[in-house]
């Protein structure tokens, strides 16, 4: 790493941030709605967005700057098992494409903001609704924490703010700077900031990779130079490296079936898909978001190339801003620097959103203020935004890096258990609601307790996300285990609760409730109980 402050990166790093900043004030005004004070207008948009605002929203929110950073690192440190990224983001777009759009449909008819409304609403529970809630909460407070860790490394290699030794504010304040003003703009401004912001965070990575695929190839003497000397350090630490070892090829299988199914399970994921304007920007943004696994294929070489430049790095998060640092031109290693920085900011928006609207609407309206106004949800909801990420910035101060890594990694087997009650609910309503917040128990308690018992070089616990799966005798992805186990309880307790009969909730859907667009008459209002069966 270079000593002293890349003064050049840094002006054009700054010169972004205060552009963007700028649009996250002025967002507040663009489409500005006739009542500001209530959720769908501050946390989903006013339900208002067409496709490409939609898409760059959805890129911007799921392609973060922890990816940016942590990808290419894992193909760094580990190699082609750090690929496992883009067969899942390939997986994830075909299933999507089955139940999003009945998702939007159903959330537009009944005015849902939250998942957890719609599990609400399908199958009358509130403790069900709660569970999803909750998990939604706490599986995204490590996201947001690794977004700043992804500021964090981009600051670090830039030279800001002095060394380990520094006082504690002073090494921080940068970093506390960018999380105010990302509180700031998106307190005012709602989803809208967020929205506006994705098309100048995803123009510049698609500008920062198509330079670095082209340029760092050529400086470093070609791609087979690249691989040639990946290939190399990888077999001399015995790694396999440019193929996966057989030892972890269930590992890398797992790891991409469950993230795939996870993805879109996480609370901001849905935050952006119920803003667009119709379920056909949902049918067409599936089938153009694979833009992005092309991306992110070309995204993870540059771990490779890190290698064949001979970066070396203590943390392997700071291992492509430093191959940046290295091998570009101070002024447009700045332009990749906002590129990562601005990647963290918009996810960030979208995450703290998503996790304030579960709270609202699933924890403060239905067990705290059942008779709370828009205005009243709005407020709340805009407070507790600001609390989330403040508990995430306490998140990366206090702990290691690699913990708040570790800490997403669960938050990735939790989220996954709300599979079966969210899409299971879209297509069926045959498991009983008790069934499936036992089966949603059985594998959040299976899950954390195995990862609870993964250690690492740098953690006695929670040290990874893979185990032998019971049965089989192979090592494979925690979270995938314990959604078997959910569902295979989830199945077999509603076989039980309907022979004897226990009683069901309501269900407030129809089966017309899962086609209707946006134009269809009847939306956003509370619709009489429909049969227990809806929709076929």
């Amino acid at each position: 790493m270079k000593d002293g402050v890349n003064g050049i990166a840094l002006g054009v790093f700054v010169f972004f941030f205060l552009a963007v900043t700028a649009m996250g004030f002025l967002a507040a005004r663009w489409r500005r709605a006739e009542n500001e004070h209530s959720l769908d207008e501050w946390g989903l948009g006013g339900r208002s967005f067409g496709t490409w605002i939609t898409w760059f929203l959805l890129g911007g929110d799921l392609y973060t700057a922890y990816t940016f950073v942590a990808v290419p690192a894992a193909v760094y440190a580990a190699g082609a098992a750090g690929f496992f990224a883009v067969p899942y983001t390939i997986l994830v777009y075909p299933l999507i494409f089955t139940f999003l759009p009945r998702l939007w449909s159903v959330s537009h008819r009944h005015g849902y903001v939250t998942t957890s409304d719609f599990v609400r609403g399908r199958f009358g529970s509130k403790g069900l609704s709660l569970a999803v809630a909750v998990t939604g909460i706490l599986a995204t407070m490590p996201y947001i924490a690794l977004q700043l860790v992804g500021i964090q490394a981009v600051l670090d290699v830039m030279g800001i703010g002095g060394g380990e030794n520094t006082n504690w504010f002073v090494k921080d304040l940068p970093l506390l700077i960018a999380f105010g003003v990302l509180a700031a703009y998106t307190y005012s401004s709602g989803l809208r900031a967020p929205a506006l912001i994705a098309f100048v965070k995803d123009t510049l990575i698609y500008i920062v990779i198509a330079v670095a695929i082209i340029y760092i190839p050529i400086k470093l003497g070609g791609f087979d130079d690249v691989f040639a000397k990946a290939g190399e350090k990888f077999a001399a630490a015995g790694a396999g490296g440019l193929v996966p070892a057989p030892a972890g090829q269930w590992t890398y299988a797992t790891l991409a079936l469950g993230s795939a199914l996870a993805l879109f399970m996480y609370p901001h994921s849905i935050t952006a898909t119920l803003s667009s304007g119709s379920r056909e920007v949902i049918r067409r943004n599936t089938t153009i978001l694979p833009l992005y696994s092309l991306m992110l294929g070309l995204l993870a070489l540059l771990g490779f190339m890190a290698i064949a430049a001979g970066v070396e790095v203590t943390n392997g998060q700071l291992a492509i801003p430093q191959l940046f640092e290295n091998m570009f031109p101070a002024w447009f290693a700045g332009v990749a620097f906002a590129a990562i920085g601005i990647g963290a900011l918009v996810p960030a928006a979208i995450m703290s959103i998503a996790a304030a609207n579960l709270f609202t609407r699933n924890i403060y309206k239905d067990f705290i203020r059942p008779d709370a106004t828009p205005k009243e949800e709005t407020r709340v909801s805009k407070i507790v935004s600001l609390l989330v990420k403040v508990g995430a910035l306490v998140f990366v101060l206090t702990m290691d890096k690699t913990v708040a890594i570790n800490f997403q990694l669960l938050g990735g087997i939790w989220i996954l258990q709300t599979f079966p009650a969210l899409v299971g609910g879209l297509f069926t309503r045959w498991f009983h609601r008790w069934a499936l917040l036992t089966g949603w128990a059985v594998g959040m308690v299976y899950g954390t307790v195995a990862a609870y018992g993964i250690a690492s070089p740098t953690q006695a616990h929670f040290g990874g996300s893979a185990k032998e799966i019971p049965g089989i005798g192979q090592i494979g992805y925690i979270g995938l285990t314990a959604f078997v186990l959910n569902v295979i309880v989830t199945v077999v307790l509603t076989v039980v609760l309907k022979a004897v009969k226990a009683p069901e909730g309501v269900d407030q859907t129809r089966p017309e409730d899962y086609t209707a667009d946006a134009g269809d008459a009847g939306v956003r209002v509370e619709l009489p109980p429909a049969t227990a069966g809806a929709p076929q």
